[in-house]
């Protein structure tokens, strides 16, 4: 064996897999821990709003129909998502503790990456929901059922936590001899394959599957519905019914807007030109916090059905207190 395979030999065996990453995350920011204040504040409040979203759906009978499962699940991945990323974000470059575990940093991928592919795809489900309520209104309450979304969003979690948990299992197959610096806020799938030194061709290509997955098939899910929407708007002779039918659509569309536009924006800004890492922290931490923040609020607490069951919950609170002084 010549001492340059040798050297190779040693190399992978030692770091076939490291004891840590180094997360980088910004780079010569000043003030950057206001920053990481604000997401502190972002997820207290994604937490409050979520969690309260979830408890009234849960202890409010009238709210337990198939639309209202949707928003459930989406309360649900949103805090499991914000959850996932934001503590161990804030332990990390708050007070300085960048060094994370190999497998913790695979674990951390794995959930960040995962509870915002069902994101994407619980906003196709009520994509569907609003789909069949306006081009089909008479067969709605026989397509949208509590077994058709619970079979839906069954469906997505099995997938996609079988698709996310493949895409990160394969980088336990790398050896990282080069090195362990991730320059990002987590481990990304992207910065953490591409520190290795053997072949990553099967990573790049699985990358790529899990984003057309996670991201682009359920955008086009979603445009192709709102195309049948507007066609069935269309058709609706009155005015006032055709502004009534697309207001229900409305909440969905800004949260559409809000989770997809800067996601891919930011990868094709990417993929076509050079953007400076400290701008693709910011966008990426506030594409991946902001939408669990804001869902609760513009998708359910402007609804008139969970404002009355917020109010009805309240009331009938403070009437068992006062039956319980007396």
């Amino acid at each position: 064996m010549t001492p340059a395979e040798k050297a190779a030999t040693i190399s992978n065996a030692t770091f076939v897999r490291p004891a840590k990453f180094y997360l980088s995350g910004f780079s010569n920011v000043p003030h950057v821990k206001y920053f990481y204040v604000f997401l502190c504040f972002v997820y207290i409040m994604t937490v409050l709003g979520n969690s309260l979203l979830l408890s009234v759906i849960y202890l409010v009978k009238t709210l337990h129909t198939p639309k209202y499962m949707i928003v459930f699940n989406l309360a649900l991945t949103d805090l499991c998502g914000s959850t996932a990323l934001i503590p161990k974000l804030l332990d990390m470059f708050l007070f300085d503790r960048r060094y994370i575990v190999y497998e913790a940093c695979l674990s951390y991928m794995f959930f960040v990456l995962f509870f915002g592919s069902m994101q994407s795809w619980t906003l196709v489900t009520m994509a569907y929901d609003r789909f069949i309520a306006i081009c089909f209104p008479l067969r709605y309450h026989s397509f949208v059922t509590k077994p058709a979304i619970a079979a839906m969003l069954l469906f997505a979690w099995v997938c996609l936590s079988s698709l996310v948990g493949f895409t990160v299992g394969l980088i336990d197959r790398l050896s990282f001899c080069r090195s362990l610096v991730v320059k990002s806020f987590f481990c990304d799938h992207g910065p953490v394959y591409r520190l290795a030194c053997n072949d990553t061709s099967l990573n790049y290509i699985m990358a790529y599957v899990a984003f057309i997955v996670a991201l682009c098939i359920p955008l086009v899910l979603i445009a192709l519905t709102y195309v049948c929407i507007s066609i069935a708007l269309i058709r609706i002779a009155s005015g006032e019914e055709r502004l009534k039918a697309f207001k229900t659509c409305i909440s969905h569309l800004i949260l559409v807007a809000i989770f997809y536009v800067p996601l891919i924006s930011t990868n094709i800004a990417t993929v076509a030109s050079y953007i400076h890492p400290n701008t693709r922290i910011i966008n990426s931490t506030l594409t991946h916090t902001i939408p669990a923040l804001l869902n609760p609020i513009i998708y359910s607490f402007k609804s008139e059905e969970v404002l009355n069951s917020i109010k009805k919950l309240y009331k009938r609170n403070m009437i068992s207190n006062t039956t319980k002084k007396w």
